[in-house]
């Protein structure tokens, strides 16, 4: 199957598993970010959209923890920033739709938790097909380091992800927890 193929199954199948309440495992990211010893502690997170992983009870959680929060914005050519944002922050909706901070004071996370359509066991990912994250990712990772951490429900999960060369690989998957 190609990108688009696996894309419009995987959705589909999202929005069937929407009412399940699935949690993504904290513990799990508590884990990485305590080895992975953040200096700046900013997360530049995701608003959820279209039934993924909801992320707010995890940025809240996070900000709890002294981590600075932020949301990308969408730029033009297909770029985007990520912007300080609290969870009392409003949130204005951009042209897809998505929430996104009002606020104009653009930082550069150190860790970046990014929305999955699919994935497979070698950490690619399948988005939504406009290259904002790899585009963002690759820029950001020639300035400093940043450490990519996917997150997603086992059943996005596929055998192969096809990837081209514009494709970059997460650092870490997370899914949701096992009872």
């Amino acid at each position: 199957m190609n990108k688009s193929e696996i894309r419009k199954k995987v959705l589909k199948i999202r929005k069937q598993n929407s009412l399940k309440n699935l949690e993504i495992n904290f513990k799990y990211l508590s884990k990485i970010l305590k080895k992975a010893n953040i200096s700046n502690k900013i997360v530049g997170g995701y608003h959820p959209y279209n039934y993924e992983v909801n992320t707010i009870k995890i940025l809240e959680k996070l900000e709890k923890q002294k981590y600075k929060i932020s949301l990308p914005k969408i730029r033009k050519n297909s770029q985007m920033d990520f912007f300080c944002w609290s969870i009392k922050d409003p949130l204005s909706i951009n042209k897809y739709g998505i929430p996104e901070p009002t606020s104009d004071n653009v930082v550069v996370p150190g860790v970046l938790l990014v929305p999955i359509v699919a994935f497979d066991n070698h950490h690619n990912r399948i988005g939504y097909g406009g290259g904002y994250y790899d585009r963002y990712i690759k820029k950001m990772k020639k300035i400093k380091k940043v450490i990519t951490i996917g997150l997603a429900y086992s059943f996005q999960k596929v055998s192969k992800v096809p990837t081209n060369q514009y494709d970059i690989k997460l650092d870490f998957i997370i899914t949701e927890k096992k009872n």
